[in-house]
């Protein structure tokens, strides 16, 4: 029934997007779409929201990109405080996090490769806050903080921003400073003793000079159960402050001089026993055996009691922080903007990787420390000319510290290995890899767009970028044992003079396979390259509220290093040094769109279709060895993403207003002949490199080295997704107050959580609800609210067991929660 829900919505009204224009008589009344009192305070007299998506304000409509825009009232109310929420609303975008560290944003379903985080790559899709870049995505699963809108955007943006986003971009910004004394305050409790505190104190100080103070607490108990420890994980732990200052000395220059902390620990990401597949180990390596010679069951087999028994230490400790000046100086023609910043984050975690309560391998963690700095100028022109322009320069350089570790229990040998060596658990009982990874990135580059006015309604916008890239890594893992039969040490230097001295015979047979498991390895990977890429859009105003465009951009994605260690080579005595560096991607994205809007601006219909051809996309690849557990970077040949989206919103009365927004994504692997295969066909003996790499032809208890995957799909991307909703308020008194009631929901259909499909790892669709309550008049709103309403009961991510076990673990979303807000403005 809820899945249908979508279908009988789209079927009975128009579609509308959070981020809709509204006439300004209305407009203040609206709760989950842009409003008038919700919007930047800058806005024209039509009620259009204003944008800056183009490094200058804008009316979101006549913005010819596709982009969706939420504000802080908008976000508030539905519950959308961070990153991860913040997908329920906008269909284009998903979000994926099996802990902080392994995020990923993606847009259309590109940005990012789906699995394990790999140092040396780049995401696609820009993270910006106030401006800022943020350089480590780990960052977006913090809650907002004062925010003031929200826009994401759709396609490559190259041209107007300072670092390269081939697949859209997530542009925060916050609250400002102000010179009029103002006080909001929020609070929200609710069930697993959730507790939600907001504040925002900002001022004048002097004349000349403004600040804003701000705040943002989270706490709320565990969803999961770990029976082991009688500790309740996936809990909320947030703390952020946020302080700004705005000098203005005169009318035409303003300085914004910001600091945040941040700092969260949410025992967070456990995943536990979902279902189990077959893989072609023999049956009695097989997940269901192995289990039994152990004695071991899970505390339940149904995924939703919500219970696991972690027998190894879990955390998710992570800090975020920084400082940024902003000046703006207006030279008359034009604006000329520096933004100068210094960012860091410190990820401390701890990880049960065999997700059961077995040890198998009982510690997997990266402790990572990022710091970045950044310089952007920008030269915007003022008003509205013939010929309008951006142009500007960009600086980055970012260093990343990691030390990873690794050590296998008692029970790695039986779970990991097969043959005779299984049987012994001292083959790698206490096997302990760890790794120190250094990185460090710089990139520079200049960009421009223009906008040229051809006629009063058509326009020609071309944009350029010129791009320089220049990365450098260490990677250096210490493999050691020390059990009762074995004892050593090995190193990336000394591994062959190690092998060469064991005896021939078992010893070294063990000893190999011990060295195969968890490589020790020493390298240190260099790229550097220039890259020239650019933008053309043709706009043309169709009438004063219909605008339709076409664009065509071509960009690039960054080539990398690989830091998660490499393939061996043949003798398996050394790493295979050609695969250490990927090539960048090289983008094709076409879009044409179309927006409306009708009946006095009460109708809202936007649409874009898109396709978008990637060559060297950048994706997980394994190293074709079946006892080795990892996975390293390649390109694969090439993918693409097409579909089309729409946007829209109907306010028929003052009192009544629905919205929804919707996308079609078709992505799929056009050319990927050396992909990892699916679990279903992983853990037999190997089958020879010119093996067919489909699954026919594939005997039982044989492995292929890789998986032809040309024409699947690629992971995490539905190929329908939806957002809906609407409120009805009544009025009360003279007062000007209103009770209201809303909804929100959200839809996505089936998707895949393996970088290569697998029958094992779709998670089926679902639809997701969401009801408000309450009472509101100018400056004061208390409201109650169910979130998940119906307990709809999904997983957000399934992953494999090392070893090829057959096991399927999972990552489920958030049930029911509820509880109530007041939120008050002095």
């Amino acid at each position: 029934m809820l899945a249908s829900f979508p279908a009988l919505l789209l079927a009975s009204t128009a579609l509308g997007s959070p981020a809709v224009v509204t006439d300004p008589p209305v407009a203040a009344d609206a709760p989950v779409v842009a409003t008038q009192a919700d919007a930047p305070a800058a806005q024209e007299n039509s009620g259009d929201i204003l944008v800056t998506a183009r490094r200058r304000a804008e009316t979101q409509q006549t913005v010819p990109i596709a982009l969706s825009v939420l504000t802080g009232k908008s976000l508030a109310e539905s519950g959308a405080f961070n990153v991860n929420r913040l997908q329920q609303q906008v269909p284009s975008l998903q979000f994926y996090s099996s802990n902080p560290r392994n995020s990923a944003i993606n847009i259309r379903g590109l940005g990012a490769p789906f699995g394990l985080t790999n140092d040396g790559i780049e995401q696609g899709v820009g993270f910006y806050i106030d401006g800022v870049y943020i350089g480590r995505v780990g960052a977006a699963t913090f809650d907002f903080i004062d925010v003031d809108r929200i826009e994401v955007l759709r396609g490559p943006q190259g041209t107007l921003y300072g670092k390269n986003t081939t697949s859209g971009a997530l542009n925060i910004t916050t609250r400002a400073p102000s010179f009029t004394p103002e006080v909001r305050a929020e609070v929200s409790v609710g069930n697993y003793n959730f507790g939600q505190l907001k504040t925002s104190v900002s001022g004048p100080i002097t004349d000349t000079l403004a600040i804003r103070l701000s705040t943002s607490a989270t706490t709320r108990d565990g969803t999961i159960y770990d029976v082991a420890s009688k500790t309740d994980l996936h809990r909320q732990r947030n703390l952020g402050f946020r302080g700004q200052a705005l000098y203005k000395p005169t009318d035409t220059l303003s300085l914004t001089l910001s600091g945040d902390f941040n700092v969260q620990n949410p025992l967070c990401c456990a995943q536990y026993y979902a279902r189990v597949g077959t893989t072609q180990r023999a049956a009695n390596r097989q997940y269901g055996a192995l289990a039994a010679a152990f004695g071991y069951a899970p505390p339940s087999t149904n995924p939703f009691d919500r219970v696991t028994d972690l027998d190894a230490s879990i955390n998710s400790r992570q800090e975020v922080g920084g400082a940024s000046l902003v000046a703006n100086w207006d030279l008359g023609p034009a604006t000329l903007t520096s933004v100068s910043a210094w960012r860091y984050w410190d990820w401390q975690p701890a990880n049960d990787r065999d997700f059961i309560g077995l040890p198998i391998t009982t510690i997997s963690q990266n402790p990572s420390q990022q710091k970045q700095l950044s310089q952007e100028f920008r030269l915007a022109s003022n008003g509205k000319s013939r010929l309008d322009y951006t142009v500007g320069a960009f600086l980055f350089h970012q260093t990343i510290r990691t030390q990873g570790s690794q050590v296998q229990g008692s029970a790695a040998s039986r779970f990991l290995l097969s043959g005779s060596d299984a049987s012994n658990p001292n083959v790698l009982n206490g096997l302990t890899s760890t790794n120190t990874i250094a990185f460090d990135n710089t990139s520079f580059a200049v960009f421009g767009k223009l906008n040229w006015a051809l006629t009063d309604k058509l326009h020609l916008q071309p944009g350029l970028r010129v791009n320089y890239d220049k990365k450098s890594g260490t990677y250096d893992a210490v493999v050691s044992i020390a059990n009762s039969q074995y004892s050593f040490v090995a190193t990336g230097a000394n591994v062959a003079a190690l092998l060469a001295a064991t005896p021939a015979g078992a010893a070294r047979t063990t000893f190999q396979n011990q060295i195969n498991t968890l490589a020790p390895q020493h390298y240190s990977p260099r790229f550097s390259a220039w890259n020239v890429s650019g933008d053309l859009t043709l706009s043309y105003d169709f009438a004063a509220d219909v605008h339709g465009y076409a664009s065509y951009a071509r960009s690039f994605k960054s080539g990398g290093i690989n830091l998660s260690g490499l393939p061996l080579n043949a003798t398996s005595t050394g790493v295979d040094l050609t695969t250490q560096t990927v090539k960048p991607e090289k983008v094709n994205a076409y879009e044409i769109g179309l927006k409306t809007q009708f009946l006095n601006r009460r109708l809202t219909l936007n649409l874009a279709g898109f396709w978008t051809d990637i060559t060297d996309y950048q994706a997980t690849v394994n190293n074709n060895a079946i006892n080795v557990i990892r996975g390293y970077l390649a390109n694969a040949g090439k993918v693409r993403s097409r579909g089309f989206e729409f946007d829209s919103s109907f306010r028929p009365s003052r009192r009544f207003s629905v919205y929804g927004n919707g996308a079609y994504t078709d992505a799929k692997y056009v050319d990927f002949k050396n992909a990892p295969c699916p679990p279903e066909l992983s853990g037999g003996s190997a089958a020879s490199a010119t093996s067919p790499a489909t699954a026919a032809g594939v005997a039982g208890g044989v492995s292929p080295a890789a998986c032809d995957i040309s024409g699947q799909r690629l992971p995490g991307i539905s190929k329908w997704s939806f957002s809906y909703g609407g409120e009805y308020n009544v009025p009360v008194g003279r007062s000007g107050g209103q009770v209201y009631v809303g909804y929100d929901g959200s839809y996505r259909s089936r998707f895949s959580s393996n970088p290569s499909p697998s029958a094992s790892t779709w998670i089926g669709g679902y639809a997701l609800s969401s009801f408000r309550l309450g009472y509101r008049k100018t400056d004061f709103n208390v409201y109650a609210w169910v979130r998940n309403a119906f307990d709809r009961n999904y997983f957000e991510l399934l992953s494999t067991q090392s070893g090829s076990t057959g096991l399927i673990v999972g990552q489920p979303g958030d049930p029911r929660t509820f509880g109530g807000t007041i939120s008050k403005t002095f």
